[in-house]
């Protein structure tokens, strides 16, 4: 069809990933980019929205123009954030002038009262656990930029079209401890069933709550970093440190403190230096792109 090799890769991409979801669902197009203001501002509109009419079918998919800029192409994008209803495999309404809550779901209210939808493909039928699966997904992905307070929102409303989800369950935990709330986080822990509990996905979401419960207050942290620079020989001040400091969310410095130990006394209090990283990479996820890339570090210095 006279496509090169990456082209032909990004169409069979692109209608695995969105034209095959939409046609029983209807699905909310995002053209967006990194660098894109707007998009950033837009993002929570539309996920809140694309939450909220789940259990209507509709599903919200994201391209980034940067990384399919053949896609953006065909699809005439000019600027971002631009935003397309797809159904059944074609474009079937411009969504990017809605900016707010209201704008969106009245634009959507229309397009469902028209569009034949398969009601299967709504959370409860057959299509449910792909609806979920892709908001857990969206949930993660909010918590690795950091913003637990909106991770804690989106996994909510997954609990509520699957309270038995441990995926969404661990994960509002762990947003909840990313956004400061762990009396919140303890109490969700809490409250699980007995046998869901003992899902392995709640591992890292008690690290983590653990790790939280280490957070000091902005004078004491600056007294335990000041502590640790004035003397790097001092391995308990800079365990102290770097433990405060990943629970007041700096964790560059806390692994760079951490690795540190490593390098220098590695079997110092049985590894304790080695153990704290380990118990921080669960805390933070195991597939997480600051895990992996950390762990590496962490591979050069005790394997060369």
């Amino acid at each position: 069809m006279g496509l090169n090799i990456d082209e032909q890769k990004a169409v069979e991409k692109f209608k695995t990933e969105i034209v095959e979801p939409s046609m029983t669902q209807l699905v909310i197009l995002d053209f967006w980019a990194e660098w894109c203001g707007p998009c950033k501002a837009l993002t929570p509109v539309l996920e809140k929205v694309a939450t909220d009419y789940a259990d209507k079918g509709v599903v919200l998919k994201k391209v980034n123009v940067d990384e399919e800029q053949f896609i953006a192409s065909q699809f005439q994008v000019r600027s971002i954030p631009t935003v397309y209803a797809m159904f059944q495999g074609q474009p079937v309404a411009d969504l990017t002038s809605a900016r707010t809550e209201s704008q969106l779901s009245q634009m959507l209210d229309q397009l469902l009262a028209k569009l034949p939808l398969d009601p299967n493909a709504a959370p409860g039928g057959a299509g449910a656990q792909q609806d979920v699966t892709q908001f857990i997904e969206m949930g993660e992905q909010i918590l690795s930029e950091g913003d637990g307070e909106r991770a804690a929102g989106v996994f909510a409303q997954v609990i509520q079209m699957a309270p038995d989800n441990s995926a969404a369950q661990a994960g509002l935990i762990r947003a909840l401890t990313m956004a400061g709330m762990t009396e919140e986080a303890e109490a969700a822990l809490a409250d699980l069933p007995e046998e869901l509990a003992k899902d392995p996905a709640f591992d890292a979401a008690r690290a983590a709550l653990e790790l939280a419960k280490e957070k000091p207050d902005d004078g004491e942290l600056a007294k335990l970093r000041d502590a640790a620079k004035s003397d790097a020989s001092n391995m308990q001040a800079q365990l102290d440190f770097a433990t405060a400091a990943f629970a007041a969310g700096e964790r560059d410095e806390a692994a760079d403190a951490l690795l540190a130990m490593v390098k220098a006394e590695p079997e110092w209090q049985d590894g304790a230096a080695k153990a704290k990283l380990l118990q921080i990479f669960e805390a933070v996820g195991l597939e997480d792109a600051w895990v992996t890339a950390t762990r590496r570090k962490l591979s050069l210095l005790l394997f060369g």
